[in-house]
Protein backbone atom coordinates (compact mmCIF):
# COMPACT_ATOMS: atom_id res chain seq x y z
CA UNK A 1 0.00 0.00 0.00
CA UNK A 2 2.84 2.39 0.86
CA UNK A 3 4.51 1.66 -2.50
CA UNK A 4 1.26 2.47 -4.35
CA UNK A 5 0.97 5.78 -2.46
CA UNK A 6 4.52 6.76 -3.41
CA UNK A 7 3.85 5.95 -7.07
CA UNK A 8 0.65 8.02 -6.97
CA UNK A 9 2.49 11.02 -5.50
CA UNK A 10 5.22 10.78 -8.17
CA UNK A 11 2.61 10.58 -10.93
CA UNK A 12 0.76 13.54 -9.45
CA UNK A 13 3.91 15.66 -9.36
CA UNK A 14 4.76 14.59 -12.91
CA UNK A 15 1.32 15.48 -14.23
CA UNK A 16 1.33 18.86 -12.51
CA UNK A 17 4.76 19.69 -13.91
CA UNK A 18 3.88 18.92 -17.50
CA UNK A 19 0.20 19.86 -17.65
CA UNK A 20 -0.66 23.00 -19.59
CA UNK A 21 -1.19 25.77 -17.06
CA UNK A 22 -4.40 27.80 -17.37
CA UNK A 23 -4.19 31.14 -19.12
CA UNK A 24 -6.30 34.26 -18.73
CA UNK A 25 -8.70 33.33 -21.53
CA UNK A 26 -9.18 29.87 -20.01
CA UNK A 27 -10.73 31.58 -16.98
CA UNK A 28 -13.08 33.60 -19.17
CA UNK A 29 -11.26 36.92 -18.83
CA UNK A 30 -12.34 39.03 -21.84
CA UNK A 31 -9.83 40.62 -24.20
CA UNK A 32 -10.05 42.59 -27.43
CA UNK A 33 -8.49 41.27 -30.62
CA UNK A 34 -7.71 38.00 -32.37
CA UNK A 35 -4.76 35.95 -31.18
CA UNK A 36 -2.33 33.89 -33.22
CA UNK A 37 -2.20 30.09 -32.99
CA UNK A 38 -0.25 30.03 -29.73
CA UNK A 39 -1.24 33.45 -28.37
CA UNK A 40 2.49 34.02 -27.90
CA UNK A 41 5.38 36.06 -29.23
CA UNK A 42 6.35 32.93 -31.16
CA UNK A 43 3.34 33.49 -33.44
CA UNK A 44 5.66 35.93 -35.20
CA UNK A 45 7.44 33.69 -37.69
CA UNK A 46 10.99 32.60 -36.75
CA UNK A 47 10.92 34.01 -33.21
CA UNK A 48 12.22 31.53 -30.63
CA UNK A 49 12.16 31.64 -26.83
CA UNK A 50 14.08 29.53 -24.32
CA UNK A 51 14.39 29.31 -20.53
CA UNK A 52 16.68 28.19 -17.79
CA UNK A 53 14.82 27.97 -14.47
CA UNK A 54 16.82 27.62 -11.25
CA UNK A 55 14.89 26.59 -8.12
CA UNK A 56 16.76 25.12 -5.18
CA UNK A 57 16.66 25.05 -1.40
CA UNK A 58 14.33 26.28 1.34
CA UNK A 59 14.58 28.12 4.62
CA UNK A 60 16.94 30.78 5.90
CA UNK A 61 19.01 32.61 3.33
CA UNK A 62 22.71 31.78 3.28
CA UNK A 63 24.47 34.00 0.76
CA UNK A 64 26.06 31.84 -1.91
CA UNK A 65 24.00 28.78 -1.06
CA UNK A 66 20.39 29.87 -1.39
CA UNK A 67 17.47 29.36 -1.47
CA UNK A 68 17.60 30.06 -5.21
CA UNK A 69 14.62 31.31 -7.24
CA UNK A 70 15.90 32.77 -10.49
CA UNK A 71 16.76 32.03 -14.13
CA UNK A 72 17.43 33.23 -17.66
CA UNK A 73 15.19 33.89 -20.67
CA UNK A 74 16.50 33.95 -24.25
CA UNK A 75 14.66 35.49 -27.22
CA UNK A 76 15.93 35.02 -30.78
CA UNK A 77 14.24 37.30 -33.35
CA UNK A 78 15.07 35.01 -36.28
CA UNK A 79 15.86 31.80 -34.42
CA UNK A 80 19.30 30.73 -33.24
CA UNK A 81 20.04 28.63 -36.35
CA UNK A 82 20.26 31.74 -38.56
CA UNK A 83 23.01 33.14 -36.36
CA UNK A 84 23.90 36.74 -37.23
CA UNK A 85 20.74 38.12 -38.86
CA UNK A 86 20.02 41.67 -37.63
CA UNK A 87 16.49 43.06 -37.37
CA UNK A 88 15.32 46.65 -37.31
CA UNK A 89 14.65 47.63 -33.68
CA UNK A 90 14.32 50.42 -31.15
CA UNK A 91 13.67 50.83 -27.45
CA UNK A 92 12.01 53.09 -24.89
CA UNK A 93 12.11 53.55 -21.13
CA UNK A 94 9.11 54.73 -19.12
CA UNK A 95 11.18 54.79 -15.92
CA UNK A 96 14.85 53.99 -16.00
CA UNK A 97 15.55 52.41 -12.61
CA UNK A 98 16.79 49.27 -14.35
CA UNK A 99 19.07 47.95 -17.06
CA UNK A 100 18.97 46.83 -20.67
CA UNK A 101 22.48 46.67 -22.12
CA UNK A 102 23.32 47.38 -25.75
CA UNK A 103 20.51 49.84 -26.34
CA UNK A 104 22.67 52.81 -27.30
CA UNK A 105 23.91 50.95 -30.40
CA UNK A 106 20.39 49.76 -31.19
CA UNK A 107 19.30 53.40 -31.33
CA UNK A 108 22.41 54.56 -33.19
CA UNK A 109 22.47 51.80 -35.80
CA UNK A 110 18.76 51.00 -36.01
CA UNK A 111 19.51 47.27 -35.76
CA UNK A 112 19.29 44.58 -33.10
CA UNK A 113 22.18 42.26 -33.95
CA UNK A 114 21.91 39.80 -31.06
CA UNK A 115 19.41 37.71 -29.12
CA UNK A 116 17.72 39.36 -26.15
CA UNK A 117 18.47 37.87 -22.74
CA UNK A 118 16.50 38.60 -19.54
CA UNK A 119 17.61 37.66 -16.02
CA UNK A 120 17.84 39.10 -12.50
CA UNK A 121 19.47 42.42 -11.62
CA UNK A 122 22.78 41.05 -10.33
CA UNK A 123 23.31 38.58 -13.18
CA UNK A 124 23.38 40.94 -16.17
CA UNK A 125 27.18 40.81 -16.36
CA UNK A 126 27.60 37.04 -16.32
CA UNK A 127 24.81 36.62 -18.89
CA UNK A 128 26.40 39.19 -21.18
CA UNK A 129 29.81 37.51 -20.90
CA UNK A 130 28.36 34.05 -21.49
CA UNK A 131 26.56 35.21 -24.65
CA UNK A 132 29.78 36.71 -26.00
CA UNK A 133 31.61 33.45 -25.38
CA UNK A 134 28.79 31.56 -27.09
CA UNK A 135 29.24 33.78 -30.15
CA UNK A 136 32.90 32.77 -30.31
CA UNK A 137 32.18 29.08 -29.77
CA UNK A 138 29.44 28.95 -32.42
CA UNK A 139 30.98 31.34 -34.98
CA UNK A 140 27.97 33.67 -34.67
CA UNK A 141 29.53 36.07 -37.18
CA UNK A 142 30.10 33.34 -39.78
CA UNK A 143 33.82 33.57 -40.37
CA UNK A 144 34.44 37.27 -39.64
CA UNK A 145 37.83 37.59 -37.97
CA UNK A 146 37.32 41.01 -36.42
CA UNK A 147 33.92 41.79 -34.96
CA UNK A 148 32.41 43.67 -32.07
CA UNK A 149 28.95 43.42 -30.60
CA UNK A 150 26.88 44.60 -27.68
CA UNK A 151 24.63 41.88 -26.26
CA UNK A 152 21.20 43.02 -25.16
CA UNK A 153 20.62 41.84 -21.59
CA UNK A 154 17.74 43.13 -19.44
CA UNK A 155 16.82 42.53 -15.80
CA UNK A 156 14.31 42.78 -13.00
CA UNK A 157 14.97 42.32 -9.26
CA UNK A 158 14.08 39.03 -7.55
CA UNK A 159 15.88 39.56 -4.22
CA UNK A 160 12.81 39.09 -2.01
CA UNK A 161 12.55 35.43 -2.99
CA UNK A 162 16.00 34.68 -4.39
CA UNK A 163 19.51 34.70 -2.92
CA UNK A 164 20.37 37.46 -5.39
CA UNK A 165 23.72 38.27 -3.73
CA UNK A 166 24.77 34.64 -4.16
CA UNK A 167 25.22 35.10 -7.93
CA UNK A 168 23.75 31.73 -8.88
CA UNK A 169 23.24 32.34 -12.60
CA UNK A 170 26.20 30.77 -14.40
CA UNK A 171 27.34 30.32 -17.98
CA UNK A 172 25.70 26.88 -18.05
CA UNK A 173 22.29 28.43 -17.39
CA UNK A 174 22.72 30.94 -20.20
CA UNK A 175 23.64 28.13 -22.57
CA UNK A 176 20.64 26.11 -21.37
CA UNK A 177 18.25 28.97 -22.15
CA UNK A 178 19.84 29.38 -25.58
CA UNK A 179 19.74 25.68 -26.41
CA UNK A 180 16.16 25.37 -25.19
CA UNK A 181 14.97 28.19 -27.45
CA UNK A 182 12.11 27.08 -29.64
CA UNK A 183 9.08 28.29 -31.53
CA UNK A 184 5.49 27.23 -30.80
CA UNK A 185 4.01 27.03 -27.29
CA UNK A 186 6.12 28.52 -24.52
CA UNK A 187 5.81 28.27 -20.75
CA UNK A 188 4.64 31.13 -18.54
CA UNK A 189 4.70 32.10 -14.88
CA UNK A 190 7.58 30.94 -12.67
CA UNK A 191 10.00 30.23 -15.51
CA UNK A 192 13.25 31.64 -16.89
CA UNK A 193 14.22 35.12 -15.78
CA UNK A 194 10.71 35.51 -14.35
CA UNK A 195 11.08 32.69 -11.83
CA UNK A 196 11.34 34.80 -8.68
CA UNK A 197 9.34 37.85 -9.74
CA UNK A 198 6.30 39.51 -8.13
CA UNK A 199 3.60 41.64 -9.77
CA UNK A 200 0.84 43.92 -8.51
CA UNK A 201 0.62 42.24 -5.12
CA UNK A 202 0.84 38.64 -6.32
CA UNK A 203 3.29 36.25 -7.94
CA UNK A 204 4.42 37.50 -11.33
CA UNK A 205 6.96 36.27 -13.86
CA UNK A 206 6.99 35.52 -17.56
CA UNK A 207 3.96 36.00 -19.81
CA UNK A 208 3.22 36.25 -23.51
CA UNK A 209 0.43 37.05 -25.98
CA UNK A 210 -0.15 37.85 -29.68
CA UNK A 211 -2.57 39.53 -32.05
CA UNK A 212 -3.27 38.90 -35.72
CA UNK A 213 -4.82 41.66 -37.83
CA UNK A 214 -5.09 43.01 -41.34
CA UNK A 215 -3.76 46.18 -42.90
CA UNK A 216 -5.47 46.47 -46.25
CA UNK A 217 -5.15 43.02 -47.84
CA UNK A 218 -2.18 41.78 -45.80
CA UNK A 219 -2.26 39.86 -42.51
CA UNK A 220 0.28 40.71 -39.82
CA UNK A 221 1.18 39.61 -36.28
CA UNK A 222 2.32 41.44 -33.16
CA UNK A 223 3.59 39.44 -30.17
CA UNK A 224 4.82 40.32 -26.70
CA UNK A 225 6.80 38.64 -23.96
CA UNK A 226 7.06 40.24 -20.52
CA UNK A 227 9.11 39.73 -17.40
CA UNK A 228 6.65 41.19 -14.96
CA UNK A 229 7.81 42.37 -11.53
CA UNK A 230 6.10 45.71 -10.94
CA UNK A 231 3.21 47.55 -9.38
CA UNK A 232 1.17 48.08 -6.23
CA UNK A 233 -1.66 45.70 -5.39
CA UNK A 234 -4.13 48.56 -4.94
CA UNK A 235 -3.77 49.38 -8.66
CA UNK A 236 -4.33 45.87 -10.05
CA UNK A 237 -7.07 46.01 -12.68
CA UNK A 238 -8.28 43.13 -14.86
CA UNK A 239 -10.97 43.61 -17.53
CA UNK A 240 -11.65 47.04 -16.06
CA UNK A 241 -12.38 45.59 -12.62
CA UNK A 242 -10.48 46.89 -9.52
CA UNK A 243 -9.22 43.46 -8.51
CA UNK A 244 -6.54 44.83 -6.18
CA UNK A 245 -9.06 46.81 -4.16
CA UNK A 246 -11.48 43.89 -4.02
CA UNK A 247 -8.69 41.60 -2.77
CA UNK A 248 -6.89 44.13 -0.57
CA UNK A 249 -7.13 41.91 2.50
CA UNK A 250 -6.44 38.62 0.71
CA UNK A 251 -3.16 36.74 0.35
CA UNK A 252 -0.75 39.63 0.90
CA UNK A 253 3.02 39.19 0.62
CA UNK A 254 4.73 37.58 3.63
CA UNK A 255 8.17 39.10 4.16
CA UNK A 256 10.11 37.79 7.15
CA UNK A 257 13.46 39.22 6.02
CA UNK A 258 15.37 41.24 5.01
CA UNK A 259 14.19 43.46 7.89
CA UNK A 260 15.43 46.69 6.31
CA UNK A 261 14.59 47.80 2.78
CA UNK A 262 13.99 51.05 0.92
CA UNK A 263 11.44 49.30 -1.25
CA UNK A 264 8.12 51.10 -1.49
CA UNK A 265 4.85 49.56 -2.60
CA UNK A 266 4.77 49.75 -6.37
CA UNK A 267 8.52 49.47 -6.86
CA UNK A 268 9.79 46.74 -9.12
CA UNK A 269 10.33 46.49 -12.85
CA UNK A 270 8.93 45.20 -16.10
CA UNK A 271 10.75 44.26 -19.28
CA UNK A 272 8.61 44.03 -22.42
CA UNK A 273 9.78 42.77 -25.81
CA UNK A 274 7.53 43.33 -28.84
CA UNK A 275 8.01 41.36 -32.05
CA UNK A 276 6.17 41.97 -35.32
CA UNK A 277 6.35 41.05 -38.99
CA UNK A 278 4.98 44.45 -40.04
CA UNK A 279 7.67 46.15 -42.17
CA UNK A 280 8.72 48.96 -39.86
CA UNK A 281 11.80 51.18 -39.78
CA UNK A 282 13.65 51.95 -36.54
CA UNK A 283 11.93 55.29 -35.94
CA UNK A 284 8.56 53.54 -36.34
CA UNK A 285 9.59 50.83 -33.91
CA UNK A 286 10.35 53.59 -31.41
CA UNK A 287 6.71 54.61 -31.80
CA UNK A 288 5.66 51.03 -31.09
CA UNK A 289 7.84 50.85 -27.97
CA UNK A 290 6.35 54.12 -26.74
CA UNK A 291 2.86 52.53 -26.79
CA UNK A 292 3.87 49.68 -24.47
CA UNK A 293 3.27 51.72 -21.27
CA UNK A 294 -0.39 52.07 -22.27
CA UNK A 295 -0.81 48.30 -21.89
CA UNK A 296 1.13 48.30 -18.62
CA UNK A 297 -1.06 51.11 -17.31
CA UNK A 298 -4.30 49.29 -18.09
CA UNK A 299 -3.28 46.49 -15.71
CA UNK A 300 -2.08 48.88 -13.00
CA UNK A 301 1.47 50.06 -13.72
CA UNK A 302 2.30 53.61 -12.73
CA UNK A 303 5.98 53.93 -13.59
CA UNK A 304 7.10 53.98 -9.95
CA UNK A 305 10.31 55.77 -9.00
CA UNK A 306 11.82 52.43 -8.00
CA UNK A 307 10.79 50.63 -11.18
CA UNK A 308 12.75 49.81 -14.30
CA UNK A 309 10.15 49.91 -17.07
CA UNK A 310 12.22 49.23 -20.19
CA UNK A 311 10.89 48.12 -23.55
CA UNK A 312 12.19 47.03 -26.94
CA UNK A 313 10.39 46.43 -30.25
CA UNK A 314 11.75 44.71 -33.36
CA UNK A 315 10.49 43.78 -36.82
CA UNK A 316 11.38 40.53 -38.58
CA UNK A 317 10.47 42.01 -41.97
CA UNK A 318 13.15 43.28 -44.38
CA UNK A 319 15.39 40.28 -43.73
CA UNK A 320 18.11 41.50 -46.10
CA UNK A 321 18.16 45.10 -44.86
CA UNK A 322 21.49 44.73 -43.05
CA UNK A 323 24.49 44.90 -45.36
CA UNK A 324 27.99 46.18 -44.64
CA UNK A 325 28.95 46.88 -48.24
CA UNK A 326 25.94 47.27 -50.51
CA UNK A 327 22.95 49.59 -50.79
CA UNK A 328 19.76 47.77 -49.87
CA UNK A 329 16.09 48.26 -50.67
CA UNK A 330 13.56 47.94 -47.86
CA UNK A 331 9.82 48.21 -47.36
CA UNK A 332 8.13 50.48 -44.84
CA UNK A 333 4.53 50.65 -43.69
CA UNK A 334 3.10 54.18 -44.06
CA UNK A 335 2.65 55.98 -40.75
CA UNK A 336 -0.99 56.62 -41.58
CA UNK A 337 -1.63 52.85 -41.51
CA UNK A 338 -0.02 52.12 -38.15
CA UNK A 339 -3.05 52.39 -35.88
CA UNK A 340 -3.77 48.61 -35.93
CA UNK A 341 -0.15 48.00 -34.86
CA UNK A 342 -0.48 50.49 -31.99
CA UNK A 343 -3.72 48.87 -30.83
CA UNK A 344 -2.31 45.35 -31.07
CA UNK A 345 0.73 46.41 -29.04
CA UNK A 346 -1.38 47.70 -26.18
CA UNK A 347 -3.57 44.59 -26.27
CA UNK A 348 -0.73 42.03 -26.20
CA UNK A 349 1.08 43.80 -23.37
CA UNK A 350 -2.06 43.85 -21.21
CA UNK A 351 -2.80 40.17 -21.84
CA UNK A 352 0.82 39.02 -21.46
CA UNK A 353 1.03 40.56 -17.98
CA UNK A 354 -2.21 38.92 -16.89
CA UNK A 355 -1.12 35.60 -18.42
CA UNK A 356 2.06 35.79 -16.35
CA UNK A 357 0.03 36.24 -13.16
CA UNK A 358 -2.53 33.55 -14.03
CA UNK A 359 0.20 30.98 -14.77
CA UNK A 360 2.37 31.89 -11.78
CA UNK A 361 2.20 29.69 -8.69
CA UNK A 362 2.61 30.60 -5.04
CA UNK A 363 6.31 30.66 -4.18
CA UNK A 364 8.21 30.58 -0.91
CA UNK A 365 11.80 31.78 -1.11
CA UNK A 366 14.56 33.06 1.15
CA UNK A 367 13.77 33.27 4.86
CA UNK A 368 10.30 31.81 4.19
CA UNK A 369 9.33 35.00 2.35
CA UNK A 370 6.17 34.08 0.50
CA UNK A 371 4.31 35.49 -2.49
CA UNK A 372 0.89 34.10 -3.32
CA UNK A 373 -0.49 33.32 -6.74
CA UNK A 374 -3.45 35.37 -7.92
CA UNK A 375 -6.38 33.27 -6.62
CA UNK A 376 -8.30 32.03 -9.66
CA UNK A 377 -11.58 31.23 -7.91
CA UNK A 378 -11.77 34.59 -6.15
CA UNK A 379 -10.83 36.35 -9.37
CA UNK A 380 -13.64 34.61 -11.26
CA UNK A 381 -16.10 35.45 -8.49
CA UNK A 382 -15.19 39.15 -8.64
CA UNK A 383 -15.35 39.29 -12.44
CA UNK A 384 -18.84 37.72 -12.25
CA UNK A 385 -19.85 40.33 -9.69
CA UNK A 386 -18.95 43.04 -12.22
CA UNK A 387 -20.47 41.13 -15.16
CA UNK A 388 -17.07 40.95 -16.85
CA UNK A 389 -16.66 37.21 -17.26
CA UNK A 390 -17.04 35.50 -20.62
CA UNK A 391 -19.08 32.34 -20.12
Amino acid sequence: MKRISVIFIVLLIFSQSYAQKPRARDLGIPFVGTTGEFNAITDVKDVEVGYSTIISGTGENTVGKGPIRTGVTAIFPRGKAKKFSPVYANWYSLNGNGEMTGTTWVTESGFLETPIMITNTNSVGVVRDAVLKWYVDTDWYSGEDWWYTYPVVAETYDGFLNDIYGFHVKEEHVLEAIENSTSGKIAEGNVGGGTGMMCLGYKGGTGTSSRVFKIKDSTYTVGAIVQSNFGAKRNLSIAGVPIGIELKDSLNYEFNAPPKSRRQEGDGSIIVIIATDVPLLPHQLKRIAQRIPLGVGIVGGRGSNGSGDIFLAFSTANENAFNRDETTTVQSMPNDLLMPVFEATVQVVEEAIINAMIAAETMEGINQNKVYALPHELLIKILKKYNRLEE
